[in-house]
């Protein structure tokens, strides 16, 4: 509730430096008056929306262009995107663990991961964004 008593508190600032900018007069200080006048604005305000994540696009991408091959088709075992079955226990060990099995490989009882995915190419971020981007398909 404060942040948004500030925006309308900066928002009716403005409109003052605007208005005397027009009459080219000198800002005046805010009266009483005028803050009353604010506090009414944010009380009437409606809620400030939740963020937005924003989308992943360079996970989206490279999953696209490389990773859905094994992905998609659980070649090797390889995890469905969205499968939350086979995804869950691999969550389960953290992060940091996908992101190791993802830049440097990994053989297990469920299958392999050619390390970068077979795409030596991509930078750890561009590996560690698709990696993101798979996850959260999954949860």
């Amino acid at each position: 509730m404060k942040s948004t008593t500030l925006l309308f508190k900066l928002i009716g600032l403005a409109g003052l430096l605007s208005i005397s900018a027009c009459n080219n007069k000198a800002a005046e200080p805010a009266s009483a008056g005028s803050a009353s006048v604010v506090a009414v604005a944010a009380a009437s305000a409606p809620a400030a929306a939740a963020p937005v994540a924003a989308e992943n696009t360079v996970g989206k991408k490279v999953y696209g262009q490389t990773c859905s091959m094994c992905h998609a088709a659980n070649v090797a075992g390889a995890p469905k995107p969205g499968d939350k079955a086979d995804w869950g226990p691999r969550i389960a060990q953290g992060m940091d663990v996908l992101y190791k099995h993802a830049l440097e490989g990994y053989t297990g009882a469920k299958g392999q991961m050619p390390a970068r995915g077979g795409a030596p190419n991509l930078s750890d971020d561009e590996i560690k964004a698709t990696v993101n981007f798979m996850v959260d398909q999954s949860r």
